[in-house]
């Protein structure tokens, strides 16, 4: 259930550069927090300053107005120490924008909010006002920063490991500790990097800016973020438009499961649908599921360049891989039906090399401590390692045990939990948002991380929201659809009445034919 997304180019361009934030010190960018560590806690306030040096140039941030953010790092500690978020505000196209900007709440959580400022931007999201991207607490760019580069070096080397292996489990948790020991020594609280005070980072934001009304935009954990900071700071709040839901009252870890099956199940019927591919690929389900049982039962082993060039590094397919890699969108939704067919017949080159682009790790780049403390105090509590398995069971029954047991891109989270330590905040974030404020809800078909039916579970309580379903999308679907930047943008015009007609009639892009 992993909800983040890492653009390729960065991440290749951080390996060799991490960015220091403008007037801060050098550590501000750095995975440990300076000597001083974080002041102590003020009244929040924006303090201007350079724009982030981004490892790839971002041409909107030579002209934005930047500075930090400072709040306080556990709001229920008066006295207690303050942390800085890194802010851009990004100037609009049109001449004449409208008043209510856009702010933007990104994936992950823990995922590098600046790299996304180029898909936004190319999705329209600043053509007719400002568009406020401000970095979630501990992410890149901020102080303290809650990167894990102990995690990414782990996540290099667990190309060559079975996905649920004995020796990837010991290897993935010496990483967190190691991590977790070092943020903890240098005084961070990780258990106020939570979505209640990300939420008030946000209400603080839009105050210490001055802005008497905008727009919320978020995708993924965006949306459950954007939900809880609707529900608990709905002041100043114009519309909010939820982008590849993850709504706060059913985001729990077993969720994972149906979230894969519901957007497996759509593509392979969107194949069926089309003449070609289902002459081509009669019967992907059985494909899959031969396919998975037979590799847990015995993983291959074989050498595959990354695709982004390098040498070849060691591989280890197994039913859990072939069922992370689908979901994870390592092997495109258009290209899964003639990977699977390869793969059936002796060819796993297609999957081996997906797995080789996560032997390319983008180090520090993900805040990993903001992803485990959230995960950790709002998904994970409340639920067993049986929840999991009877869920992947009711998902994909035929599977083995010991692939349904993880669930789909949080590997031995029970554990990492038991290593993470942080308070339990389920009772007080799983709570449905109530609201009349305008809502836009838009889902992918295709999306395996946060499926699309579960848009109705946060349509329900908002008395004003509009769904829209984007045949052929996976995750984050404005970027990918000119339909839904059309949508979208209708939207922000008139939050009452968005123009959806340019849904009707949407089809998939035709999926890859290979030869016999």
């Amino acid at each position: 259930m992993t909800l983040h997304r890492v653009n390729a180019a960065a991440a290749a361009a951080a390996l060799a550069c991490l960015a220091a934030f403008g007037p801060l010190p050098s550590s501000a960018a750095s995975p440990s927090a300076d000597a001083a560590g974080p002041s102590p806690a003020a009244p929040p306030r924006f303090v201007p300053g350079a724009c982030p040096r981004t490892p790839e140039p971002i041409e909107a941030l030579s002209t934005a107005r930047c500075g930090v953010l400072e709040v306080p790092e556990n709001r229920s500690r008066p006295g207690g120490r303050t942390i800085e978020l890194a802010v851009a505000v990004i100037k609009p196209v049109s001449a004449k924008p409208a008043p209510d900007p856009v702010v933007f709440m990104a994936g992950g959580p823990g995922a590098d909010t600046f790299d996304d400022i180029p898909f936004l931007i190319g999705s329209g999201l600043n053509k007719d006002r400002e568009l406020i991207v401000m970095a979630q607490r501990g992410n890149l760019y901020d102080r303290p920063n809650l990167a894990c580069p102990e995690v990414d070096r782990f996540n290099e080397k667990a190309v060559g490991f079975g996905w649920d292996s004995a020796a990837a489990k010991q290897l993935m948790l010496k990483a967190f500790q190691e991590c977790r020991d070092r943020l903890t020594a240098d005084g961070t609280d990780l258990s106020a990097y939570n979505s209640t005070e990300n939420a008030a980072d946000f209400a603080d934001l839009r105050t210490a800016l001055g802005i008497k009304q905008w727009n919320v935009y978020g995708y993924s954990y965006g949306t459950n973020l954007g939900l809880t900071y609707l529900r608990l700071h709905p002041e100043g709040i114009r519309s909010v438009a939820l982008d590849s839901l993850s709504p706060p009252q059913v985001t729990i870890l077993p969720w994972g499961w149906s979230s894969a099956k519901e957007g497996i199940d759509n593509t392979f019927d969107a194949c069926a649908a089309e003449p070609a591919c289902k002459s081509r690929y009669p019967d992907l389900r059985k494909t899959l599921n031969e396919q998975v049982r037979r590799l847990e039962a015995k993983p291959l082993t074989l050498n595959a360049t990354p695709p982004g060039g390098g040498k070849p590094v060691k591989v280890v397919l197994d039913g859990g891989t072939l069922l992370n890699m689908t979901v994870g969108f390592n092997v495109k939704p258009a290209d899964l039906p003639a990977a699977l067919e390869e793969l059936s017949r002796g060819n796993p080159e297609r999957f081996a090399q997906g797995r080789a682009k996560d032997s390319v790790q983008p180090i520090g780049m993900t805040a990993h401590g903001l992803t485990q403390s959230v995960a950790c105090s709002e998904w994970v509590p409340g639920t067993t390692e049986s929840d999991v398995l009877e869920a992947g069971r009711a998902s994909f029954p035929t599977w083995p045990a010991t692939v349904l047991a993880q669930t789909p891109q949080l590997p031995f989270q029970y554990d990492v939990c038991g290593v993470w330590k942080v308070a339990d905040r389920a009772a007080e974030h799983r709570i449905a948002t109530v609201s009349p404020v305008p809502a836009l809800v838009v889902s992918g078909t295709f999306d395996m991380k946060t499926g699309a039916s579960y848009a109705k579970d946060a349509s329900r309580t908002l008395s004003h929201s509009t769904s829209v379903l984007i045949p052929g999308i996976g995750h984050w679907v404005v970027p990918q659809s000119p339909c839904a930047q059309s949508v979208l943008a209708s939207f922000l015009a008139d939050p009452t009445a968005p123009d959806t007609s340019c849904v009707a009639g949407l089809e998939p892009a035709p999926f890859t034919i290979t030869p016999k």
